[in-house]
């Protein structure tokens, strides 16, 4: 699901997916329609089992707020380059080859990957114009990526992951990452990751920060 142009419960699924957790109210000024309209879509959605409400801190004398959140089956509905297979082919490699069998493995598709990257980004001098390659690349893998400018720095953000299954059962598929990211930038600009999908985070999310020029 990558069309935040379909059905209202399509569009609810994902801004909670891109924006995170929201509230009713929040849902309705984000679809440009009533609160009771939203209502009734809220209502569908957590019967169907793909949201679940998350009581937030009251800021005042008032009620705690109500907020939304994707429950398991709700991020289901967005891509997983299907995880169970994947997970059942990273154990049959381990059985059969070992973690050496294994390294090589990942060894390989970091190679592919770091070769099609630099490839699209080849004869692109400008930074913004890499980052903007590199975040259609990672949004045509299934990343949901999208880029924004955070004062001087640029924010890669990443709000699905659609190898999850695969890297939280062997987290050395994205141990490369970083590393790739930076040769797609060059020495124009440093990458360092500030929230990561296994560590908790709800999604991915790199700053990229000019490096700054010589006198």
């Amino acid at each position: 699901m990558d069309n935040p142009t379909g059905s209202p419960g399509d569009r609810i699924l994902f801004l909670l997916k891109t924006k995170g957790a929201a509230s009713t109210t929040q849902i309705a000024q984000a679809l440009g329609g009533t609160v009771e309209a939203a209502r009734q879509q809220v209502q569908k959605l957590l019967a169907a089992g793909l949201i679940e409400g998350r009581q937030q801190g009251a800021s005042g004398a008032g009620r705690p707020r109500q907020d939304w959140t994707l429950t398991a089956s709700g991020h289901g509905r967005f891509p997983d380059t299907h995880a169970q297979l994947t997970i059942q082919l990273i154990g049959s490699v381990r059985q059969l080859f070992g973690e050496q069998g294994m390294d090589k493995l990942i060894g390989q598709r970091e190679s592919e990957t770091r070769a099609q990257y630099l490839a699209a980004v080849a004869g692109q001098g400008e930074l913004p114009q890499r980052l903007a390659t590199l975040a259609a690349l990672r949004c045509a893998e299934g990343y949901m990526a999208r880029l924004e400018q955070d004062g001087n720095d640029w924010l890669l953000i990443e709000d699905h992951c659609p190898i999850c299954a695969a890297a939280q059962t062997c987290q050395g598929f994205c141990r490369a990452e970083l590393r790739i990211f930076q040769e797609v930038v060059g020495a124009q600009a440093t990458v360092t990751r500030e929230e990561h999908l296994l560590s908790n985070a709800r999604r991915c999310v790199y700053r990229v920060s000019a490096a700054a020029q010589a006198a």
